[in-house]
């Protein structure tokens, strides 16, 4: 018998450390807990240090993902899970949570008794799987006014759509120094760092960045890098680093459980590719950190240029190293661009506005 009860809330999301849409989680788990929720969390990769984190706050936490990608069985024990949680609202976080969400609701409750399906999404959907899971979403949260515009264009009806804007919060825990966080990522405490947060996916066009690293190494050898994401892609990274000799300089991890503390450390975020919430670089605004990025829309949504950081376009690729150069080289600059971004994000993308906007739109 399916007895959901009003306040259960099922949260569906990818594996992740406590960064862009994993920071997005984070707060949407505890802000609906505090607000009297029952609240669930399915993770459906076995990446990051998330559910940990919401294990220690009290959150109901599911693995439903057991490698460092979503897999096929994740769907069916989704399935399972909604049909023992009988959760009021299902929440996924991503375009392929929506997929594998809208998929479970139809095969775990009868019609006329399943729960709400809600769909944040960051990027436009694409195919024909997510056009199926955002049109059958009861309610749709776009993270931009064009995002939304894309949901609109796949069907999404606008009396369905909100927009709700990124979350720029960085949740430093303070308990790591410099010299441990070098010698537990086999970096230099002594060279400057920079931070990357992606999927290693096509899409991210990690490429981009692996030739701007190239490019800075010709005249600042003291310059360490650090990219966290998984994917398919990463034997290939690997393999070009050392192809371009840049593995003495370049840390790939699938993930970090220090990540609020490096980004306290680092000098600038960057992003290559189009990203959910580009990455780090809304974390990166709330830590005070100046950003580059080549133009995509979370870009667009995080940036002001030349103001709070740079938006570099796709050519010349030159442009992309160039910009991160003059971080590196004026430390005033990068730091007025720190300090801008830091007021920006606590101006327009609080926690607090977040939240209280995420829980008008679920309800």
């Amino acid at each position: 018998m399916w007895h959901p009860t009003g306040n259960s809330i099922l949260l569906v999301v990818r594996g992740a450390d406590p960064v862009g849409t994993g920071r997005e989680v984070e707060v949407a788990a505890t802000g609906f807990a505090a607000s009297g929720g029952q609240v669930h969390v399915a993770f459906t990769s076995a990446v990051g240090s998330l559910p940990e984190r919401l294990t220690a706050r009290g959150i109901a936490v599911h693995q439903i993902g057991l490698r460092s990608q979503p897999d096929a069985a994740v769907g069916g024990r989704l399935t399972k899970l909604v049909r023992r949680v009988q959760p009021a609202t299902v929440l996924s976080f991503g375009r392929p949570q929506a997929v594998a969400s809208a998929a479970a609701i139809r095969l775990a409750s009868p019609v006329g008794q399943r729960p709400r399906l809600v769909c944040r999404v960051a990027v436009a959907p694409r195919g024909l799987a997510d056009v199926w899971a955002v049109t059958r979403a009861d309610r749709v949260i776009a993270s931009s006014e064009s995002v939304g515009e894309a949901c609109r264009k796949a069907g999404v009806v606008r009396h369905r759509l909100d927009i709700v804007a990124p979350v720029a919060d960085a949740a430093f825990a303070g308990l790591v120094t410099r010299e441990e966080l070098a010698i537990q990522l086999g970096l230099d405490p002594t060279t400057i760092w920079s931070l990357c947060v992606a999927p290693l996916v096509a899409e991210s066009r990690l490429d981009r960045l692996l030739w701007a690293i190239d490019q800075l190494g010709v005249v600042r050898r003291d310059v360490e890098h650090v990219l966290i994401g998984s994917g398919p892609q990463v034997h290939r990274l690997h393999r070009r680093a050392r192809v371009q000799h840049l593995a003495d300089r370049l840390r790939i991890m699938p993930s970090c459980e220090w990540l609020p503390d490096l980004l306290r450390e680092v000098r600038f975020v960057w992003q290559p590719g189009e990203v959910a919430l580009g990455g780090g670089l809304f974390d990166a605004m709330a830590a005070g950190k100046p950003t580059v990025a080549v133009d995509s829309e979370a870009a667009r949504q995080a940036i002001i240029d030349g103001e709070t950081g740079w938006i570099v376009p796709p050519r010349p690729e030159s442009e992309f190293p160039r910009r991160a150069f003059s971080l590196i080289e004026d430390d005033v600059a990068a730091s007025q661009l720190g300090a801008a971004s830091q007021e920006r994000a606590a101006t327009y993308f609080s926690a607090d506005r977040f939240i209280s906007a995420l829980l008008a739109a679920v309800r």
